[in-house]
């Protein structure tokens, strides 16, 4: 199959493997893809340059083909453009902070990840006085959640922001959970990776795309948060579906598939299965949650300006939760980040700053 249809990007052929393919993908959700698409892998690329988040020869030798652009194209379809360019940036920025992390743990660098972390919190709720600060992730976080910040109105913001203090405070638990070598049961494991995933991120950023704040008793009825959050379900637990063997191998806590071997007393076979019966479940759920939402959308639209607006929005906010499990299926066969048997040390991923990162 080929990456995108209609010749809006790269024509390759890419190979799913049997154990990780999704007919029901491939099948039921066509790939969507932003026409701003070429400008946004160019504008991404140069703002990683200009904050300094990835060394120039890492950038030029690996960020196109790690597609991030690609994942937040096919997401935030309809957005306009200079929210979409917020949006990628930002996103660029969390695989860049996810990566810091990860080497901070393998380091055993447990006070630098302290002071990143309460930098984060601060540039949160600061983000205008941390555009200049000099560890350059503080300073492209609080550039990326300045621009964000520009779109919809104070209340948002707000919310965004209480919301991302969860994801600092998950990702320190995980900290500790991996320096430890503890693995979570699987309920324990499943509440903390909708925040480490940052389910309600994404699921915030579909409002500026939409050009609307959802008020809370659209944004809260079990309509319009179910399928949002079984979009983010999928994402997250087909991550795991594809890292599992990698995340075994380097002795990672972090995955539904350890938590069921580990807790569940299942074998690595059972647990793929088992992973795979929740994600095709999710899917199926999805869709008849998708009708749900709609039928919602349509209630919303009752006949007033306000309400055709509503309605829309909501609409335009369910086309791209569909969105996000096809651009989340290709990502995961397409990006670099995740073809580690083409690297040249499997636990070290090539695209990382090794030097600044304090590796030798």
């Amino acid at each position: 199959m080929h990456a995108f249809a209609h010749g809006t990007t790269s024509s390759t052929t890419v190979a799913v493997p049997p154990s990780l393919a999704l007919p029901v993908i491939e099948d039921v959700f066509p790939r969507q893809l932003h026409p701003y698409w070429p400008k946004l892998q160019e504008n991404t690329r140069r703002w990683l340059l200009e904050k300094r988040l990835m060394p120039a020869d890492k950038v030029h030798e690996y960020a196109d083909d790690l597609r991030y652009t690609d994942l937040m194209a096919g997401y935030y379809v309809g957005a306009p453009d200079d929210v979409l360019q917020a949006i990628a940036d930002y996103s660029a920025w969390f695989f860049v902070w996810d990566d810091r992390h990860d080497r901070d743990i393998v380091h055993g660098r447990t006070e630098d990840w302290a002071r990143l972390r309460r930098h984060l919190h601060t540039a949160l709720d600061s983000p205008g006085q941390h555009l200049h600060h000099p560890d350059p992730l503080v300073a492209g976080f609080a550039d990326s959640v300045l621009r964000l910040y520009a779109f919809l109105p104070p209340t948002w913001n707000h919310r965004f922001a209480r919301h991302f203090h969860t994801v600092i405070d998950a990702y320190d638990r995980e900290f500790r959970n991996r320096t430890e070598g503890r693995v979570p049961g699987v309920e324990e494991y499943l509440a903390l990776r909708r925040l480490t995933f940052a389910h309600w991120i994404w699921t915030d950023l579909l409002e500026p795309s939409a050009g609307l704040e959802l008020p809370d008793d659209v944004r809260k009825n079990p309509a319009y948060r179910r399928p949002a959050l079984l979009s983010q379900e999928f994402a997250a637990w087909y991550n795991d579906l594809c890292s599992l063997p990698k995340e075994i191998a380097g002795d990672e806590v972090h995955n539904l598939g350890i938590s069921l071997i580990t807790h569940e007393r299942m074998t690595l076979e059972e647990a793929v299965e088992e992973l795979r019966r929740r994600i095709e479940e999710c899917v199926s759920e999805f869709l008849e949650a998708e009708r749900e939402a709609l039928r919602f959308a349509d209630r919303l639209a009752d006949g007033t300006v306000s309400g055709k607006e509503l309605g829309a929005a909501v609409r335009a906010c369910v086309g791209n939760m569909r969105n996000w499990f096809s651009t989340v299926y290709w990502f995961h066969h397409e990006s670099g980040r995740y073809m580690v048997d083409s690297w040249d040390d499997r636990s070290t991923p090539p695209y990382v700053n090794n030097e600044a990162a304090g590796e030798k």
